[in-house]
């Protein structure tokens, strides 16, 4: 008994040690009690993102906004059903998309998602909670002229806005459309991870605070295993469109991307989800396309010394 509650006999040895509320001081390493991971420096991490189990809380919205002090972006009604963030920006790097699907219907009329005859897991509303992805070959990198973009020891993207000079490069490098620009400051701005928590031995506040464990956070080679075992019981349970994007050699991996550090669990297809179905390195086609270019430069050459040289010469 502690504290008039008996503690589950599968709670970790450390979770024992902390059984009590402490308030003077950040627990060392917490991150071991709260998600069974010990961050350590050269290994990597990432965010795996369950969106069957998604309930469109918002909590970890509220949870980056909380921790990363960002301000609210316009407030209003977008139209989008509950979605009030619209998407990802320089003030909001956690966005929870809300995608509404049509039912199966009834005598042949017009599917809507409000019938009653529907599938388990999500089949009238898709929800997931976006964010940077934190890719292994990150195209904002490759773009950005200044270094302001580098990989940290943990495997993560992250901007460093005082070596950022604004030119805005990554935001059309980026295949996902995560990086953007700020008003305020003019400098690129996106999800970090929570560098700052993972220095501290914490887990992202996101993933914290999601009440589902639809985002998880850990070691990448772990939460690949724990997606593979996850979709294969979700196959059995007859919800066969459930894949992963993002993963090595999978969906959302395609154009030399590798794979992705923050990857999802999806059961429609990935533009539902408004995520590119096959997205590349825009550095992947520089070549070509500088190819192309110089070949034309070639053809008119080509073509007007001919047209030069074959026309007709009226001597006086």
């Amino acid at each position: 008994m502690t504290g008039g509650v008996d503690l589950p006999f599968d709670l970790s040895p450390r979770a024992r040690e902390h059984s009590r509320s402490i308030l003077n001081g950040p627990i060392p390493r917490e991150a071991e009690l709260t998600a069974d991971v010990t961050i350590e420096p050269g290994k990597s991490y990432g965010f795996f993102t369950d969106t069957t189990v998604c309930i469109g809380c918002k909590a970890c919205e509220v949870a980056c906004k909380e921790w990363n002090n960002l301000p609210a972006d316009e407030v209003g009604l977008t139209g989008h059903s509950y979605d009030n963030t619209g998407a990802l920006s320089a003030n909001t790097w956690r966005h929870v998309n809300f995608i509404e699907k049509a039912g199966r219907g009834h005598n042949g009329a017009r599917p809507g998602v409000r019938d009653n005859d529907q599938a388990a897991f999500q089949s009238g509303w898709l929800m997931m909670s976006d964010v940077c992805k934190h890719c292994h070959h990150a195209p904002c990198m490759e773009a950005c002229p200044t270094g302001a973009l580098f990989k940290t020891e943990f495997d993560t993207v992250v901007v460093q806005q005082d070596i950022c000079n604004g030119c805005g490069y990554c935001v059309p490098a980026c295949p996902f459309g995560v990086v953007d620009i700020s008003r305020t400051d003019g400098k690129a701005h996106k999800c970090t991870l929570c560098y700052d928590r993972l220095k501290g031995g914490l887990e992202p506040a996101c993933a914290k605070s999601c009440p589902t464990d639809s985002i998880q956070f850990g070691e990448l080679d772990v939460l690949h295993r724990r997606a593979e075992k996850r979709v294969a019981e979700l196959h059995q349970r007859g919800v066969t469109s459930a894949y992963t994007y993002g993963t090595p050699e999978g969906p959302g991996a395609t154009g030399d991307m590798k794979y992705l550090n923050a990857f999802f669990l999806l059961t429609d297809r990935p533009e539902a989800y408004n995520l590119p179905a096959a997205p590349t390195r825009p550095s992947n086609r520089v070549g070509p396309a500088l190819s192309a270019g110089l070949a034309a430069v070639v053809v008119l050459t080509l073509t007007t010394l001919a047209a030069f040289v074959g026309a007709p010469r009226h001597d006086r």
